[in-house]
């Protein structure tokens, strides 16, 4: 354990027993730290048994901090005007979040490792596991942390030489120091609204992963992502789905090409080849973009070529993220259920030329009509469910009023598999059925990936196929329903 962070015998309250407090709770625990953690829910504290059992005291339903706190880490979803974070704040307490507690323990080594940090709207764990591939492929001792998954601060601990680490808006939100040896923003569009407030304030909270990189990687396909970069400083290195100019990477000729980090052989400019295009899955201009911004910032990093190549081959696309789940006469099956955003959906459906839509969710104060408007051409037919399946609805109706909508209302059994059923009802061949809901799911599901596991379980009834591959007799498509309601 690191020493220095000066937390041996103070207070410290965790606000949120998810899995980022319970990292941060028991690290704080072994540096000697006082450690107290609220949460809502007293179920999931009593997941801490362990750490109760060391000494760590649990306390349910805290509205302000004990008086004698000296420090606040509190989880990532935690919002600013939460009780105990605003009574903090009038207490005049510190307040960070778990990233910036590991941020602290990293700079507290006698061997601090490399950060390349991506934020995004959309595309951020699509880019971080690839991005982890190359550094494999390339022989780097690295982790792919943060809203990934594995907790930035065990993989601090763990001693890695690299993270590749995903940073969402709120963990940014709760750091101040982070100086990322290359940090990228992939995009920015409506999303979260309801906890920001605003968009601008959502995206100066993404642009705060500029802040002190040796290089800001840019992408030039997208407005949000350049302006944010122009208020950082460090070593600007563009990219593009487009033919790259002197000092970017791009696509030119089916191949991802570097010409920005200069290679021995690349002695006129032209530039070094790094990938194929079929190298890069899933398919579609979006990702195509995602492995631009995964080579650059491994090449920041002073990765060879044949390493992007060797990664991004190697690379498996996360589950629910455009996997292709069937095919059955013609049409495809697609489960997209982590598009949890209409610029998420926006990239999955443009994928695509006939495609119907399965959407609907909980839209967290984000637009959907650019969305529709964008699409509507590519659309044989949506299914709309969920708490916001009205404002998706009406969308359609004012930019496709031609396409069918079928409305799965809450009191439907099994809402999944009457969605399915309906979408399969709309098909022709060479048609595409796809999840790619463009809001949150927790109004009906547990999550993303319980969504679309169920999505899964319902293609597989509606088309005869087992849990293990195996057909048997498929259940008979839904005909009429409410289309056009």
């Amino acid at each position: 354990m690191r020493a220095g962070l000066g937390l041996a015998g103070r207070r410290v309250l965790v606000a949120g027993a998810g899995v980022s407090g319970r990292s941060a709770a028991a690290a704080l625990h072994q540096l000697g730290a006082v450690v107290t953690v609220t949460d809502a829910s007293a179920e999931r504290l009593d997941e801490l048994a362990e750490l109760a059992a060391g000494g760590v005291e649990l306390c349910p339903g805290l509205t302000a901090p004990p008086s004698d706190t000296d420090l606040v880490v509190t989880s990532p979803g935690w919002r600013p005007d939460s009780p105990v974070l605003v009574a903090a704040a009038r207490a005049g307490i510190e307040v960070i979040g778990e990233v910036e507690l590991a941020l602290r323990l990293a700079a507290a080594s006698p061997t601090p490792p490399s950060w390349l940090a991506v934020t995004g709207t959309n595309g951020k764990t699509t880019t971080v596991g690839m991005l982890a591939a190359i550094l494999r492929a390339a022989g780097v001792d690295a982790a792919a942390c943060g809203n990934i998954g594995l907790p930035v601060i065990d993989a601090v601990l763990g001693g890695h030489a690299v993270l590749a680490v995903e940073l969402s808006s709120f963990q940014l939100h709760w750091q101040r120091s982070l100086r990322a040896h290359a940090a990228v923003v992939l995009n920015v569009a409506e999303d979260h609204l309801d906890w920001h407030g605003t968009l601008e304030a959502y995206a100066a909270d993404k642009g705060a992963i500029y802040a002190g990189a040796r290089y800001r990687l840019i992408n030039l396909d997208e407005p949000y992502s350049v302006r944010l970069a122009e208020l950082a400083d460090g070593e600007p290195v563009g990219y593009t789905v487009g033919v790259p100019a002197a000092g970017q990477l791009g696509v030119q000729d089916d191949q991802l090409l570097d010409r920005a980090f200069r290679d021995g052989a690349d002695t006129e400019g032209a530039g070094t080849v790094l990938a194929e295009v079929a190298d890069v899955r899933p398919v579609g201009p979006h990702n195509l973009s995602n492995a631009l911004a995964a080579a650059a910032l491994a090449r920041a990093y002073g990765v060879q070529p044949s390493a992007v190549r060797d990664g991004l081959r190697a690379y498996q696309p996360e589950a629910h993220r455009a996997v292709l789940i069937a095919e059955r006469d013609g049409v495809r099956y697609i489960d997209d259920s982590k598009a949890t955003n209409p610029h998420a959906a926006a990239s999955s459906l443009s994928a695509h030329d006939g495609v119907v839509w399965i959407a609907g969710g909980q839209l967290k104060g984000a637009s959907v009509d650019a969305l529709v408007a964008e699409v509507a051409s590519r659309l044989h037919g949506v299914v709309v469910l969920g708490v916001d399946r009205g404002t998706i609805a009406a969308a359609v109706a004012r930019h496709a009023p031609d396409v069918p909508v079928h409305t799965v209302d809450p009191g439907d059994d099994e809402a999944m598999t009457a969605a399915v059923g309906a979408a399969r009802a709309m098909t022709r061949p060479g048609d595409v059925v796809l999840l790619a809901p463009a809001g949150a799911s927790f109004d009906m599901f547990r999550s993303y990936g319980d969504r679309g596991a169920k999505f899964v379980a319902a293609v597989h009834a509606q088309l005869g196929i087992s849990e293990h591959g195996d057909e048997h007799a498929p259940d008979e498509p839904v005909r009429g329903g409410r289309a056009g309601s």
